[in-house]
């Protein structure tokens, strides 16, 4: 039925603009009759015809100019009201002064009876301009109703996280769905200055009261916004509607609605990275951007999830050069791509190379002469360095080694460094091989300082290059993380597989540990190893739990989890300080730094050295002794290593 009344498609724009046309003209016209007293003949007279010629003229320009027919008026609001008061008002005001300036000299017309009409088509234009939009708005209404009663379809009870213009916004897009059937229960909020009050006819209530309202209206979702709401009263209510069975959807921030307004077609599930977030960070971005802008910054890993996002965020503080290094050819054509879409003159430079190869390398600094370099190439899956351990040697230890000495001999100005928390008591292979890459750049810087007091160190400029190191833990959402692993395992329909029941791990947002890795080359001297808060440790299980249930699936009846054991090198849980270790507080709250046991920088040299010339007799074991002796908190874990470890240590 409402087919044959509203086209599928929204009305043509300028139908809206012809009606409000009519409507102003015959308002103007009964106005004009009302002051004359209903003198009909009046409205033959040339006077008149010139008043109502420039009349619809000025009106059609203002409301064309305000863009009055653009709004789809069964969505009309408060908002949409305020401005037709408005454009009525100012297209009044801008024809009574082009009458008293031009039209009045030529034509005679008391001004007296001119001002009465205006006041007099102000009130009927308006009224009638509203009531055409109340009464569109309400048969739309009346006919989606007679139309859900008639199909029988399932309608969706509806909650909305919010109750500002936004969130009304929200509901109006809900409610005029013409693909489903929405029913608004209302909204929720933490303001207790707008709790118990009602918006739009609906109610709003506590956040605390979603159970009560799931219970009462059978609430089926909750619509969270992403606009400026507390992340821990949000997660609060997202917590509880996942242990209700309350589907949760997300609406993207208001500044990427399409023309003002939401389309539900941006409307899309939570994600568990929704769930994990925490407060926004603040950065002292001025002194980030003092450090960056105008400066030549190489990144390497910069296909990679964290180089990217570094690279994605770098483009914001005006570099002079931007130079993008990574061996992984399709990965890099896309950020290529997408940089050329959304920065299409942003200063980048694409240079593929292995950091294993120190000649290539040295060709890229002798072209490009980078300034601050933001290490972040590396082999990071732990099962895969356990059965590949040269690989880890030669990527993760002598490409960091690589890359270093060559920013050392170009006089880089920051050398910063991706470690992980996995460098700490390692047990396995990439841990370790990062906790060597880790030592090195310590060592290399402390040994060209040496002779420098703190403060001279602090306050020089005459440090050749200062090396720091930022260690954290695994972000959401990266290459072959357990979240895309776990999303897969879903959409086939399970089972979700984790290897222990009590395996924990510290979790980041990729923007979010980006942010933090420029706030510490900022603040950074030299020779630090910058800790980021990762906040508290997250079960695995717990993780797939909500992630089933952000799906409207139940676990163990719709997904199952199975556990398959420890793999070789894996923790039950990571570890942000090495034995010995201390750390110190910074000005940021969510950075500190690890107070280090220093390793001279010769025997590291040496100990690197002769671990490269073991990888000459193919021997995995004897590498792995050889990184016991380098490091000897290294302990591998659940692995064929195991026994070689103990060897080395008695």
């Amino acid at each position: 039925m409402k087919k044959l009344i509203f086209h599928e498609k929204t009305s043509s724009r300028w139908l809206i603009f012809s009606i409000d046309f009519l409507i102003l003209t015959a308002a103007f016209i009964l106005s004009y009759l009302i002051i004359k007293k209903f003198q009909f003949s009046e409205l033959v007279t040339s006077d008149f015809l010139v008043y109502l010629l420039f009349f619809t003229l000025v009106k059609s320009v203002v409301f064309m100019f305000m863009r009055i027919h653009t709004g789809i008026i069964r969505y009309s609001n408060t908002e949409d009201i305020f401005r037709i008061f408005k454009a009525v008002s100012i297209s009044s005001i801008f024809f009574w002064l082009f009458s008293k300036l031009v039209i009045i000299p030529l034509v005679h017309f008391s001004v007296e009876s001119l001002g009465a009409v205006i006041i007099v088509d102000f009130f009927i234009s308006a009224t009638f301009l509203i009531i055409l939009r109340i009464t569109v708005k309400s048969l739309f209404s009346y006919i989606k109703s007679l139309e859900s009663v008639d199909s029988k379809e399932v309608v969706e009870n509806i909650l909305i996280y919010g109750s500002d213009k936004k969130a009304i916004l929200i509901k109006k897009a809900f409610e005029y769905s013409q693909e489903k059937q929405f029913k608004i229960i209302g909204f929720v909020d933490d303001d207790p200055d707008r709790i118990n009050k009602n918006i739009e006819q609906k109610e709003v209530y506590a956040s605390c009261s979603i159970s009560y309202l799931k219970n009462k209206y059978g609430v089926d979702k909750l619509v969270i916004m992403a606009d400026d709401l507390n992340a821990e009263n949000k997660n609060s209510a997202i917590k509880t509607c996942i242990d209700l069975g309350i589907s949760v959807l997300s609406v993207p921030h208001s500044t990427q609605w399409i023309n003002g307004r939401l389309s539900l077609n941006q409307v899309r599930n939570l994600n568990i990275e929704d769930l994990l977030q925490r407060a926004p960070i603040n950065l002292k971005k001025d002194n980030i951007f003092r450090e960056l802008s105008g400066k030549r910054i190489l990144v390497t890993g910069a296909a990679g999830s964290i180089g990217s996002e570094i690279v994605r965020q770098l483009l914001n503080y005006r570099p002079e050069m931007l130079i993008l290094c990574d061996q992984a050819e399709t990965p890099l054509h896309e950020l290529q791509l997408e940089i050329e879409d959304y920065h299409p003159n942003a200063p980048v430079k694409i240079f593929m190379a292995n950091i294993q190869n120190a000649k290539r390398l040295r060709t890229l600094f002798s072209v490009y002469q980078p300034e601050v370099v933001f290490h972040a190439a590396a082999f990071k899956h732990v099962s895969m360095m356990e059965n590949n351990p040269f690989e880890a040697i030669l990527t993760n230890v002598l490409g960091t080694k690589n890359l270093a000495d060559i920013s050392l001999e170009f006089k880089v100005e920051k050398f910063i460094m991706i470690s992980t928390d996995k460098a700490v008591n390692p047990t396995n292979i990439m841990g370790a091989s990062k906790r060597l890459a880790e030592m090195y750049i310590q060592s290399l810087n402390f040994h060209q300082v040496r002779d420098m007091s703190i403060q001279e160190i602090s306050e020089s400029k005459e440090v050749p290059t200062r090396f720091i190191t930022t260690r954290f833990g695994n972000v959401l959402g990266s290459n072959g993380s357990v979240v895309p692993r776990f999303k897969g395992q879903i959409e086939k329909g399970g089972p979700i597989t984790i290897t222990h029941p009590k395996i924990t791990r510290y979790f980041m947002t990729i923007p979010e540990s980006v942010q933090l890795v420029l706030e510490a080359c900022a603040m950074g001297k030299g020779g630090e190893i910058f800790i980021f808060d990762m906040g508290e440790p997250v079960k695995i299980v717990d993780m797939a739990v909500n992630m089933i249930r952000l799906a409207g699936l139940i676990p163990e009846k719709d997904i199952e989890i199975i556990y398959t054991g420890l793999r070789p090198g894996e923790k039950l849980y990571e570890e942000l300080l090495n034995k010995g270790e201390n750390i110190i507080p910074t000005h940021h709250s969510k950075i500190k730094i690890s107070k280090v046991i220093n390793f001279h920088f010769f025997y590291v040299e040496r100990m690197i050295s002769e671990l490269i010339e073991r990888m000459d007799f193919d021997d995995n074991v004897g590498l792995v002794r050889k990184l016991n002796e380098i490091i000897p908190e290294f302990k591998s874990n659940n692995s064929v290593y195991t026994k070689p470890d103990e060897i080395a240590i008695n």
